[in-house]
Parts: C-alpha cells; structure tokens; sequence
C-alpha cells in the first residue's frame, strides 16, 4: 500500500491538521512551468523529460536532495505529469520487510513513477533488492529456507524511481549511483519566494499588499513550506481581527503572535542557540549533548533547525561540535566578547 508523508516543520505548528494537507496539495504547482524558483534544475529536468518522451520511455530515475519544505514532493509529481504517468508515492519508514516493497514494485505499470521520500532511511536489506530492479527491472526474491531455497528473478515494467533525502550521505554508496540524476534544491531568494506567495494567496483568496509579501518572505526561512504555511495563519488571524485586506502592520502582529523573528527564527531556533552561548559557552559542542538538553530529537535538530542556522552564519559545524557565531550571539542580544545580556 502507498503511503505517503510529509515531513513536518518546528515552525508554527508541530503537527499539521488534515486543512493543512489538503491546502497544501491544492498550492503544489502541477507543472514545470508553474514551479518557481531552482531555475537550473527546471532546465535541466525538462531536457531529460523532453528526451523521455521523445523516445517513449521512462526516464532514468532521479535524486532529489535538500531540506525539508524546498518542494522535493511537488517535483515528484510534476515529473509524473510531465511524463503524463501515474504516481505511486511511500517512504522510506513505512518500508520495514522485503516484502512491502516487492508489493509496491510488482504493482507499477510500464512508465509508471515511484516516489519515495525519506529514501535515506530504508534499511539495507531493503535497498539491496532496488539494486537490481533500478538497473534491470528484475525483482530477485528467495522463496523457501535452508537447502531446499531457490531464488526467482520476476521482470518489472520499465519504471521511474525518484527518490527524496534530506541526508545525501546516509544513502548507501551502491543505491546512490544507480540514480542516474541527482539534483540539490537550495533555499529560494526573497524575490522567488515573493512570486511563490502572490500566486499561494490568489489560490487561498487572500487579499494583501505587496509589502506584505516581501515582510512574509524574509521571515519564512527562504522556504516555500514555510511560507505558505506562515501566509495561513496570517490569513486566519487576519479573518478572525477583521482586517479585508492584509497589509504589512497585519503581518507583523500575526508573525510576533507566533513568535516568528525578522529574519524567520522560531522560539525552538533561539532555545538552540541560548543553549550554546548559555550552557556552553558558544561550544563547541557535539549534536547528541546539545539534542538532550533541548529535549529534541537529534534528526530534527540536524535536518530541520541546524540547515537554516547555517544558512544564516548563526552557527558553524567543526569536528569538535556546534558553534555559535559572533552573529549569532548578537542576533540573540549577547555580547560576543563577555557571552552575556546585552
């Protein structure tokens, strides 16, 4: 069975109500063209579409690897659409046994595109049976146990797999190279996220300024998840105040209700760093210690809160550990030189 997941962000909410995804896919682009931003990556992509549909064939299977929120799922399915093929979405977690990932191979069609996201977490014994079905489509299953065990190779349709990762590095080295594309999504300029808004508030029927949407977009950690989330709730805080039209002031109130700072920091992000200066001085200081005192997990403080720190120069990762920047001291109101209050 095909599930699929979408990884949640620390930002406004921790968990997201069934509104949010539905919203969400309604703002997906459902094109190539439609997607904005990752200008070299859309050109890229659309010669080897073109060339797959050219040749009537599926297209070689591709890697998708950035942060959370930076529209590695939206490109899935737009290549499924591009292709004019259907989709079949899981994820990584969600592929415990051999056995459900044969169930969803055997079940593709010829052209036919398989997402999976979070592709760095699937056990290796599962990743080994990929092996054979990305580069032969063959599916080689053991039936039987002990002397009387015989293999049977299975042949599958001509498919595409693409794969999502936030962690290019976990993917072990033989599955990472059977991708015969590989792409990094960057964090989006303020202008791009600017467009991402205008066309997000028209689908949502917002009314707001464009002053609003360039103070939306340089809170929004230079994410797309982040921002269409954010212009949410700013709708709904908007709607509940009374405000017909949202403009820069309404913005402001709704982004300190959430305890969005000017340059996108949540309240999770500054506990982050007032553990550094505070606990350790501006560290150096090794992830595991600093998950513990937080009380968060290390994956969420590595692929969700740490990207954007470093993004910013308000952290630096060293062999020794994490360590906050004279930057970031001072975005948190400390003195760099004495580590206190300012």
């Amino acid at each position: 069975m095909a599930i699929e997941t979408t990884n949640t962000s620390v930002t406004v909410t921790a968990t997201r109500s069934s509104e949010d995804v539905s919203l969400d896919m309604a703002l997906r682009p459902k094109s190539l063209a439609e997607f904005i931003g990752q200008a070299k990556l859309k050109q890229s992509l659309q010669v080897f579409l073109q060339a797959a549909k050219d040749r009537g064939e599926a297209m070689d299977h591709v890697l998708l690897a950035g942060p959370p929120g930076l529209g590695k799922t939206s490109l899935a399915h737009i290549i499924a659409h591009e292709l004019g093929s259907n989709i079949k979405v899981t994820a990584g977690p969600a592929l415990t046994k051999v056995a459900d990932l044969a169930g969803v191979l055997t079940n593709l069609e010829e052209g036919d595109v398989l997402f999976i996201d979070e592709v760095h977490r699937l056990q290796r014994s599962i990743e080994e049976v990929l092996y054979p079905a990305m580069e032969d489509y063959s599916l080689d299953l053991v039936v039987g146990q002990g002397p009387g065990a015989r293999t049977l190779r299975l042949e599958l349709p001509r498919f595409t797999l693409v794969g999502a990762t936030t962690r290019v590095g976990m993917l072990g080295s033989p599955l990472r190279d059977r991708f015969g594309m590989t792409y990094r999504l960057d964090f989006y300029e303020e202008d791009e996220v600017v467009k991402i808004l205008r066309r997000s508030a028209k689908l949502l029927g917002v009314a707001i300024d464009k002053e609003s949407l360039v103070e939306v977009s340089r809170r929004c950690r230079r994410t797309p998840r982040v921002a269409n989330r954010l212009l949410k709730r700013i709708r709904d805080f908007a709607q509940v105040k009374k405000h017909k039209m949202v403009e820069k002031d309404v913005v402001e109130m709704a982004l300190e209700m959430l305890e969005i700072d000017e340059v996108g920091l949540d309240s999770v992000d500054r506990l982050a760093m007032r553990v550094l200066a505070e606990q350790f001085k501006g560290g150096p200081v090794g992830l595991q210690t600093l998950a513990a005192v937080m009380a968060e997990e290390e994956r969420t403080l590595e692929e969700v809160i740490e990207p954007y720190l470093l993004q910013c120069g308000f952290i630096q990762r060293t062999p020794r550990g994490r360590l906050l920047t004279e930057s970031g001291m001072r975005h948190i109101g400390l003195n760099d030189e004495q580590g206190k209050l300012v």
